[in-house]
């Protein structure tokens, strides 16, 4: 299982990253990103802590931890400065928080990020024929998650996507225990999304695509 999207308590989740990684690596997670929620008054903190417990903690833990950051609700005027700094600060990952229908995320941000060097666009919501069309483009990543809310456009988000070619991941968006899941899990809410066994395993392709392009770029 590689689940590239979680938040722990240096946002708004509940656990450590040492914890989160631990209970990931119990039900059978080999990569897990870390991925807190920043924008400017966080960036750097978010960053260096993360890339901190990596390093002095990584190689102990028993799963391979991709640090991260999900930029959130900056304005999308923003977003190309904000994912610049996010690389310069260390992030190994970069996500778009996108226009998740469940909150109210500024218009433009699912086109703005996706003009941007990020890695993925997160819960998309009702995204745009142009805007899939781009994400297939640049080889950036659209989001099918099993977060209550966020998952409500998952059906949408996967039909166009299999039109236009765009890659496809699945993550949990988890912010705490009970957010972690299962493989056989994750295959249902594939399924639920009106996609198929082939899709499912296209999708971990893409995580695996993913991870190695991250190891690349270091």
């Amino acid at each position: 299982m590689i689940d590239l999207h979680t938040h722990t308590l240096l946002s708004d989740g509940v656990l450590l990253p040492t914890e989160l990684a631990q209970r990931a690596k119990v039900i059978g997670y080999r990569v897990i990103g870390i991925t807190d929620h920043a924008d400017s008054s966080n960036l750097e903190h978010v960053a260096t802590s993360l890339l901190k417990v990596r390093q002095e903690m990584g190689d102990t833990l028993g799963i391979k931890i991709i640090c991260g950051v999900e930029l959130t609700h900056v304005p999308p005027q923003l977003l190309s400065g904000m994912v610049d700094r996010a690389r310069s600060f260390g992030c190994q990952l970069v996500i778009v928080h996108g226009q998740t229908i469940v909150e109210p995320v500024e218009p433009g941000t699912n086109r703005a990020a996706l003009e941007c060097d990020i890695d993925i666009l997160a819960h998309p919501g009702l995204i745009s024929d142009d805007d899939v069309k781009r994400a297939a483009a640049r080889d950036i990543c659209l989001e099918i998650t099993t977060r209550a809310g966020h998952s409500y456009t998952n059906g949408h988000v996967a039909q166009l996507a299999k039109k236009y070619g765009a890659r496809l991941v699945l993550n949990t968006d988890s912010h705490g225990p009970s957010d972690l899941i299962t493989s056989d899990f994750a295959k249902k809410v594939v399924l639920g999304a009106g996609l198929g066994s082939k899709d499912f395993d296209n999708m971990r392709q893409n995580a695996e695509w993913l991870v190695k392009k991250i190891e690349t770029r270091k």
